[in-house]
Parts: structure tokens; sequence; C-alpha cells
């Protein structure tokens, strides 16, 4: 009985423990890693973390109006661990969501980001303030940018294209662009070309080309002051001789240094358009525009498709819209045309708009033109583009009798089957082509046909569910076998890679890093950064000094795609990443 009793209160004591455990009291707070410099005009990741919970909650960004905040994502880090200490288990789970915001740094000093408001399950906390100091990076020759406009004013709605120019002369690693005109509430912004790479030799020295263009389109008239663009960036300044924590050699380490450069500022003039002679079928295009149309076919009968194709030509075609064909004179009478209209697509320097349409009499002789009213900025007035009409033959619609299903031959045929040329007619007569098709279940069974149409599922059947039990996987299993084989992969990956392209193919050993933490740590590879990676090794090893090694050949190795000349890649760097990878295996668990 007294044993009874002590097993009825340790049970009420583990189950205690469990409960105030799991019902630890709601904490949101916010937090910045400060363990990097944060510089001017870059931006830096703010966490706003909310401990006993494991959904978002809502924050009023509000008074980050003056960082430009972004929602950088976040997610669910909640955490259960079980310790068994003198025969008593206790359950520790720590419920845990963190949001990231991204916001951009002011001017160098320190800067006070003020107490927040977040909203948890209907309830609303605060954060704490956080302080933090922003630096100024230095300035260096080795370093140039340059901003252009394609023209200095333009009218409203007229795209203009900025074109960034990086020029970089030394071994870079990590950089930031800070162009004020992109983030400007005044323009529409579009992507026009992807980042290029080049080699040029620029003021008697080799440089790499860093160079992008966006369109700016300006949504109303005015003077704008688009201000001066920067780019900061981590310049190699020397190398310097560290302990390697795994081996009894010294090897070189790159050093970096943060500098920044300015390019000259810029100003835009934007006229507004005239409200003169501006026609009704204007509805905001400005540049020159080209208008064209087909159909096919030309011939057809009343109520027949005929596919009309529409083609429109520019030099900025994504402001194009749909041609408002139901405002047709003489082609919304004269047509049939369905109210959804097909996504437009873009080729060779088209819009293409496909139609069908109808003809809804035999009147028809055309379809008519189709205008496109669109402002010329080089001529400075409004133009209207027209196509050229397309003659057409609509035919009346035959309506077909019974005579023409049968043919204009038919005749009442006898017993024998008779052949006949035109249209349908019956070949048999009377009772004598009835067939008994009665089902019997024992002509079913002995039946060839209907033995293979029951039996072939059956088998079917079985011998799924044979394999099914020879090679049972779940997704579990699945993702088990993938983070034990992720460091054999991984390393042969590494080894896979030719000397002769490590300094060229920097990208290739960063991939194969990234794939290996992707796959061993349940990560989208491809997302993941030379911080990320560190972070990942640090919470699931707690080997800071891994962490860290790891994170500086990803960085070089990211730094390379830019600057591969200044990369010192070989054998060696291989070699030390597989021993890197042993170390986390090691020190992780499957």
């Amino acid at each position: 009985m007294r044993w009874f009793k002590i097993n009825i209160f340790a049970a009420i004591t583990a189950t205690l423990v469990i409960t105030v455990a799991g019902a630890a009291e709601l904490r949101v707070y916010a937090n910045v890693d400060t363990s990097k410099d944060i510089y001017a005009g870059e931006q830096f990741n703010l966490q706003i973390i909310i401990d006993g919970y494991d959904q978002p909650g809502q924050v009023d960004l509000t008074p980050l109006s003056a960082y430009n905040p972004r929602s950088a994502g976040g997610g669910n880090t909640s955490q259960t661990s079980i310790s068994i200490i003198n025969g008593r288990t206790t359950t520790n789970a720590v419920r845990r969501y963190v949001m990231n915001y991204t916001l951009t740094a002011g001017q160098a000093g320190t800067i006070r980001i003020p107490a927040l408001a977040v909203t948890v399950d209907g309830k609303s906390y605060k954060t704490n303030p956080v302080e933090l100091n922003v630096a100024q990076p230095g300035t260096t020759d080795q370093l140039e940018l340059e901003t252009t406009l394609s023209q200095q004013q333009c009218y409203e709605g007229q795209a203009v294209v900025l074109t960034v120019k990086f020029y970089v002369y030394a071994n870079v690693g990590d950089y930031q662009f800070d162009i004020p005109a992109l983030t400007n509430d005044a323009f529409y912004v579009e992507d026009r070309d992807a980042t290029k790479q080049y080699k040029v030799n620029r003021r008697n020295k080799e440089a790499i080309l860093l160079t992008f263009s966006k369109v700016l389109i300006p949504k109303q008239a005015g003077d704008y002051d688009l201000g001066a663009s920067s780019v900061s960036a981590d310049v190699a300044v020397g190398r310097a001789r560290s302990r390697n924590s795994f081996d009894d050699f010294f090897q070189n380490n790159v050093q970096y240094k943060r500098f920044a450069v300015s390019a000259q500022p810029l100003k835009l003039s934007v006229l507004p358009l005239p409200q003169q002679d501006k026609p009704a079928w204007f509805y905001g295009l400005v540049g020159q525009y080209t208008i064209s149309a087909a159909a096919a076919p030309t011939k057809a009968s009343v109520g027949d498709p005929i596919t009309l194709t529409i083609k429109i030509g520019g030099n900025y075609l994504k402001p194009v819209q749909w041609p408002e064909l139901e405002k047709i004179a003489g082609l919304s009478e004269n047509f049939k045309m369905p109210s959804q209209k097909s996504s437009p697509t873009v080729e060779n320097g088209f819009k293409i708009f496909t139609q069908t349409i109808r003809p809804a009499n035999d009147k028809v002789t055309e379809i008519p033109s189709i205008p496109l009213a669109y402002f010329d900025a080089d001529k400075g007035q409004y133009v209207i583009a027209k196509t050229d009409p397309i003659k057409l033959e609509v035919s009346p619609t035959k309506i077909l009798t019974t005579a023409d299903v049968e043919g204009r031959d038919f005749t009442p045929a006898g017993k024998e089957v008779e052949a006949v040329k035109k249209g349908i007619s019956a070949n048999y007569e009377s009772p004598d082509c009835l067939q008994n098709v009665r089902f019997s279940l024992a002509s079913a069974i002995t039946s060839l046909g209907y033995l293979v149409g029951w039996a072939t599922p059956l088998l079917l059947l079985v011998t799924s569910v044979w394999a099914k039990a020879l090679v049972h996987t779940t997704p579990e299993q699945v993702a088990r076998k993938r983070r034990r084989n992720a460091a054999n992969r991984a390393v042969s990956r590494l080894k896979g890679i030719p000397p002769a392209q490590l300094q060229n193919h920097c990208e290739l050993i960063a991939e194969a890093m990234k794939q290996y933490i992707g796959e061993r740590f349940d990560k989208v590879a491809g997302s993941l950064t030379a911080d990320d990676c560190m972070q990942t090794i640090i919470d699931r090893t707690g080997d800071s000094a891994s962490a860290n090694r790891y994170k500086d050949i990803v960085s070089r190795c990211d730094a390379g795609r830019y600057a591969p000349m200044q990369q010192q890649l070989d054998s060696t760097t291989i070699d030390e990443v597989v021993r890197l990878i042993r170390v986390i295996e090691k020190e992780s668990k499957i």
C-alpha cells in the first residue's frame, strides 16, 4: 500500500513538472544580431520573437517607417526535449515563433528601434526597444559606381531606363547597393536587364564590371531629386596568419574591411501630358507603338470560328492592354465575341493577343480597323495607329435535311448487305439481324474476354500489394536516408571538381557546401547564405569555430563569382571543407 502511494505521488509530481514546463508565460521581444557591424545605408535583420506560442502575431510597423521595413518571412522554431534523471522523466517543451523583418540603416551613429506593439492570439504585447550602432564605411579607390538615366526629361508615364555600373578593382566579399530611385513611391519600377558581369580594362587596370538596368515610370509630373546611389562592400585589405583548430599547421586568411562609394546624384524632370487633342482610345501609353492584325480563315460560313490575332510592338510592352474590340463600330455588331479573353503572350518584341470571333450574318465583308492610341514623346503629340481592314468571304449557313444525312440515292435495301455510296443507310431489316446477348454468369466465367477483364485488375492489385510490402518507405524514412547520406554526397561532389576548375568555378564549392547543409539539416539549399550555414551549424552542433570557418569558405567562394582572379583556391581548400563536413557530421545527430 505504501509503495502504491509513493508511485501515485511520483506520477503527480512528474505531471506537474511537465505541465509547468509547457505552460510558460507568453513573452514577446525584439532582437538584432550585432555580432557583425551594421553600416549606414545597408540592410539588417530585426527579429520579433514570440516565446510560448507557435503562430505568428500581427506587428504594428508604423514606428519603423524611417527604416523602410520589409517582411523577410518567419517560422516555427518550437522544440521538445526529454531528460531522465534518477529514473524521473521530465519533458521540456519550448514553443517559439520568430518573425523576421529587413530594415535599412540610416546615417552613422547610435539608433534606437522603439518598442513595437504585437498582437498575439487576440492579446496585445510590447517588445523591448533595441539600440544599435551604425558604422560609417571607409572610402577607397578600389571601387567605383556609376548611375545614368536614359534621359533627363520625360513625360508622365514615359519609361526611363536607369543603368547601374559597379567597377571592382580588388578582391571583394559581400556587397550591398543603396539606390534611392528604386524605393521612390513616385515611380513604378520594373526589371529590364539581369545583372551581368564582365572583365574590363579601366583606368589602365583590370577590373570586374557588374551592371544591371531598371525601368522607372513616373506616376505624375514634377521635378524629382533621385539622390545619390551608393554601394558598400567588404574589400580584402591583407592576410593574417591564424591557428587552424583542426590542423597543426598555419594557413593564410583574408582580412576584409568595409568600404563604400557613391555615384553622382540624379535628377529627373517629368512633364505633364497635354490635355488638348487627347483621343478617346488613349489609356496611358507613352512612347512609340505599332499594331497589326491577321485572321484565319478568311472564307467562312455564318457562325464559323475565325481566329483574330493582334500584334502590338513598342519599346515597352508591359502597360499594353487588350484592345477594346467590343467598342469598335462594325465589329461588335457583325461578330459574336466571347466575354472571356486569353492572356497575351510576348514574342520577338511584340505583345500578341488572340481572340475567336464568329460572323453573325452573311453581309459581313471585312474585319474593320482596330485602333491603338499613344502619346509620341519625340513628336510631343498623340498618335492613333490602326490595323488594315481584313477582307472576308462569309457564306450563309447550310441547313442539313434527312436526305442530306441518308444520301440522295437512298433506296430501301433487301436482306443482303448493300453498299451505299452516299450518306447513311440501314443494311439489314427483319428479326433475322437480332442476336441473343443475354448475360450468363457461366459464360462470363468461361469466356476468355470476361476472364481477362476480371482477372487482370485482381492480378495488378496482388502484384502492387506484394511490391509495396517489399519496398515500403515513408516520407520520414526518405528524409532520414537523405540526411544520412548528405555527407558522402557532398564529399563526392567536392572531390569530383577537377583541380583546373577550382580557380574559375568557385560556385561549385559553394554549391556543394550549401547542398550539404540543406540535405543534412532539412533546409532549402538554394536560399542558404553563408550566415545561414554558420547559424545552422551552431544550432545543431554548438561548434562556433567550425561554423565560422565554414561561413568564411562559403563567403570566399560566393565572392569568387565576381572576382575570381583574386581568389586563391586549390586542393587544400577541398580537403579543409571535407574535414569540416566530417567534424560537423560527428558532432551532430542523425
